[in-house]
């Protein structure tokens, strides 16, 4: 039985709703997994849009057809100033997806309400969705994050195909769960130095940062991303899935514990070729999603 043909049983669409638990997708998800509408005076940065794509099982491009208030007492946990809405809505376009999506969608999202207490009118616009689906639930959709509803534009969608196309290329880069080891040795002329940061992924692939520093000459970096360490290699391309895994998942500074070094100085060393390399990665901004 649909959602609203249960609603129906009580006597009054979404009032007079009869004690007992709703139907699943009425359950509200934990706090986190309801999108939200509202956004910052800024849309979302590279960082925001590679986010969300990654945690995504599907990016679906939707247009409403009809949105629904839930009760309060049946949207539990929803931030005071907005309202909890049901929304039906039909597929425009799959743009990503690891699994397939029906012509019509349903799904939960939390939106603000206006000066004068009332929710937004959601009917007919279009929406960049990233979702993932409802075991056993056709047609259902949970979005990955408060922020996952993002408002349909060209401009938008520019943005974001670049990102999945690297996220489903099968070299894409891995996700970096940490610093393993990091050793920096000095060379045979005053300046002269070589350190080498290698990082832990979730998928255990090989991934290596190499820091040269000759007399006279600017610092130079690069990333290895395999078993190969290649002295020629190059820092990412700024705004790229490999630049995203650096900036957004590299600690602030060196652990200690991960710098082999024994002499004071080449620890000093190690830890500062660290601080170049991030300071070279620019910050991981976010203006809609957290880290």
């Amino acid at each position: 039985m649909s959602f609203f043909k249960t609603l129906a049983l009580t006597g009054a669409a979404l009032g007079g709703l009869a004690a007992g638990p709703l139907p699943a997708l009425a359950q509200a998800p934990a706090r986190g997994d309801v999108a939200t509408l509202a956004g910052p005076a800024f849309g979302p940065t590279y960082a925001d849009l590679a986010s969300l794509s990654d945690a995504a099982e599907l990016v679906v491009r939707v247009q409403i057809r009809k949105a629904t208030a839930l009760r309060p007492e049946r949207a539990p946990g929803v931030t005071p100033g907005f309202a909890r809405l049901y929304v039906e809505a039909q597929t425009v376009a799959l743009i990503a997806g690891r699994s397939g999506v029906g012509a019509s969608v349903v799904y939960l999202v939390d939106v603000p309400l206006d000066p004068k207490g009332k929710a937004p009118k959601l009917k007919k616009r279009e929406f960049l969705l990233f979702a993932r689906t409802v075991p056993g639930r056709a047609g259902e959709l949970q979005l990955i994050a408060p922020t996952a509803q993002l408002d349909y534009t060209p401009a938008l969608e520019a943005r974001v195909r670049p990102i999945l196309t690297e996220l489903y290329a099968k070299d894409a880069a891995p996700r970096i769960t940490g610093v393993s080891d990091a050793l920096a040795v000095p060379g045979t002329l005053t300046g002269e130095s070589e350190t080498q940061i290698f990082l832990a992924t979730e998928n255990r692939s090989p991934v290596s940062i190499t820091v040269l520093r000759r007399p006279g000459q600017r610092p130079q970096w690069g990333v290895s991303w395999g078993e190969i360490i290649d002295s020629a290699a190059r820092p990412p391309a700024p705004e790229s899935l490999r630049w995203y895994r650096l900036a957004c998942s590299l600690p602030a500074q060196l652990p200690s514990g991960a710098n082999l070094a024994r002499d004071a100085a080449e620890r000093r060393l190690a830890a500062g070729d660290y601080a170049f390399v991030r300071q070279a990665l620019g910050p991981c901004e976010r203006r809609i999603t957290q880290g």
